[in-house]
């Protein structure tokens, strides 16, 4: 079974090779079309023509495109993302300083998103018939219509700014000093046994964490609600009344265990969404997340960074969906039989 499973997996990872490759291809396209010299502007305002011109020199930009393209690619690949124009430092250093961030506030928007669509399609399923099945499903359409900036634009206003129940700025409160030992907030504050951090960051990490949540939940929802309707209408399902099952031993053990495979490739999809639109939560509640390191860039023209933090979108989401793909073959016997 498990050479099986690593044979598919294998071909997964070499489709994803050639699709990182074109990401990758057409992230420098683009951003060489941009009117923005980066050797100007890696310079300062006062730097000579001659001074430009020898920078362009030593940064390749007199070469053709394939060759910087091709330098370019070496110097990734080796881990060598190039200097920041505006923090003057190392982008390798910037991306693994903001990536833990992202990382944490996505997984746990995930994990709450799972948890709500999961909980609510099963209670979708339960009402089927009723009433009560039209409101919430009336409801789960109004959830998914609103986008995850509007979340936190709205649990901004209500529970930090009226009430003042959580704070909605940062990763940490002031006068708070982090641990820094692998980068994750949370993980290195378990290590060190520094609790109150830990309270603190989880307690920065509430609102922006169910945005993104709740707005990720709906389509779960939905998607499983409609997954169970069908595995419903299967024999076995059948079968299971006859022999006297209880309904809520036929949900769990039957119904769901069949009904959670496409649910769980659609969790994937949404994962890899959720990750990317972190961007705009991050933004809202100053989260020092490779979102803010995002627009920072973009506002300053700042070329390597920009290409950097693209391209660890593309790789963190072809990671997540060969994830799922594992666990869905893992969970699904019917596709390794190939």
């Amino acid at each position: 079974m498990f050479a099986t499973i690593a044979k598919l997996l294998a071909k997964r990872i070499l489709v994803a090779i050639p699709t990182l490759l074109l990401v990758s291809v057409l992230l420098f396209i683009i951003l060489r079309l941009l009117p923005v010299d980066p050797a100007a502007m890696s310079l300062p305002p006062t730097a000579t023509i001659q001074e430009v011109e020898a920078k362009r020199v030593e940064m390749g930009l007199d070469r053709p495109l394939p060759v910087q393209y091709a330098i370019w690619l070496g110097q990734t690949l080796r881990g060598d993302f190039g200097q920041s124009i505006q923090y003057r430092t190392d982008v390798a250093r910037l991306i693994g300083d903001t990536l833990p961030a992202t990382m944490e506030l996505a997984f746990m928007a995930m994990a709450v998103a799972s948890v709500i669509g999961i909980a609510g399609g099963l209670l979708i399923f339960h009402l089927r018939g009723g009433p009560a099945e039209t409101v919430l499903e009336v409801g789960s359409i109004g959830l998914l219509s609103m986008p995850e900036f509007l979340w936190s634009l709205i649990l901004m206003l209500l529970v930090g700014v009226t009430w003042g129940l959580l704070p909605f700025s940062g990763r940490v409160g002031p006068g708070i000093s982090p641990p820094d030992v692998t980068g994750f907030l949370l993980l290195d504050a378990l290590i060190t046994g520094q609790f109150a951090v830990l309270k603190d960051a989880l307690l920065h990490m509430v609102l922006p964490v169910l945005a993104l949540g709740i707005a990720a939940s709906p389509s779960i929802m939905r998607v499983l609600r409609s997954s169970l309707l069908d595995v419903y209408q299967d024999d076995y399902i059948h079968q299971a009344r006859l022999r006297g099952q209880s309904e809520r031993r036929i949900l769990l053990r039957h119904g769901l265990k069949n009904a959670i495979l496409p649910t769980l490739s659609l969790m994937g999809v949404q994962f890899g969404f959720l990750f990317g639109g972190t961007l705009l939560v991050e933004i809202i509640y100053s989260f020092p997340g490779m979102g803010n390191l995002m627009v920072d860039a973009i506002r300053n023209a700042d070329l390597p960074i920009i290409q950097a933090v693209g391209l660890t979108y593309c790789v963190m989401v072809l990671v997540i969906s060969v994830a799922v793909d594992s666990l869905y073959l893992i969970l699904n016997p019917k596709l390794r039989v190939r």
